[in-house]
């Protein structure tokens, strides 16, 4: 199985109070774009501990992953825990702190994957999987921000340089920006040609021709070849 390590981070312009919103995962899909259910599978102690859920996401790319979480701490408004089990199996965490007017929102996300097909691709598919994870995170924060009538900063965000740095950046600096995410390309290539098909089967060795297409199309329209 392969495992993962990642980290995200989103600063949320509210008091930790208000983004403790986070602890309801049952009102996840109201906010998080991705989140398609949340299905309540046990209501776990009158503090939380032994919640379990369970949870479906959609991603940028085309499949979706289902699993399970129980709720293992609870720390009200700064910590949550969980473990996962079902597609991914691992351990979630959050971690807020009062931070510069708001709050720091620190997602650390510990797990393995059990799809067969996805473990067989990691080799050259790992960095793809990270930013379809990095993609998911963000829609989050973006997503609990507007929720809580804030702006949100996320790290990596593209803003805008004034006209005299854009101008001293040169061709050098497009070059370079250009050849990392260029670096992205055969592994999505790899991704695509490869996934099992929209029918779920997860002994298929090549999604058909709609499912590359479409998904072709997508990674044109995202950062990874812009």
């Amino acid at each position: 199985m392969a495992e993962y390590h990642l980290v995200s981070t989103w600063q949320i312009q509210a008091p930790i109070e208000r983004v403790w919103e986070i602890y309801h995962a049952e009102r996840w899909p109201a906010w998080w774009k991705y989140v398609t259910g949340v299905d309540e599978l046990e209501p776990g102690a009158a503090d939380g501990v032994g919640k379990r859920l369970r949870l479906l996401f959609r991603t940028r790319l085309p499949y979706t992953l289902g699993f399970d979480v129980q709720v293992t701490r609870v720390q009200p408004p700064s910590r949550l825990e969980a473990r996962a089990t079902g597609e991914l199996d691992g351990t979630g965490r959050w971690t807020l702190t009062s931070a510069d007017g708001g709050t720091l929102v620190r997602h650390d996300w510990d797990v393995r994957t059990i799809r067969r097909w996805m473990n067989l691709l990691a080799p050259a598919a790992r960095p793809v999987f990270r930013w379809n994870h990095d993609e998911l995170m963000r829609a989050g924060g973006e997503g609990l921000a507007r929720r809580l009538g804030v702006a949100p900063v996320l790290p990596g965000a593209r803003t805008a340089a004034p006209a005299g740095q854009k101008r001293a950046m040169g061709r050098r600096g497009r070059r370079a920006d250009d050849s990392g995410r260029a670096g992205m390309a055969p592994a999505c290539l790899v991704t695509m040609s490869l996934m099992p098909g929209a029918d779920g089967d997860a002994t298929a060795t090549r999604v058909h021709a709609y499912e590359r297409r479409r998904v072709s199309r997508m990674l044109m329209r995202t950062s990874v070849f812009r």
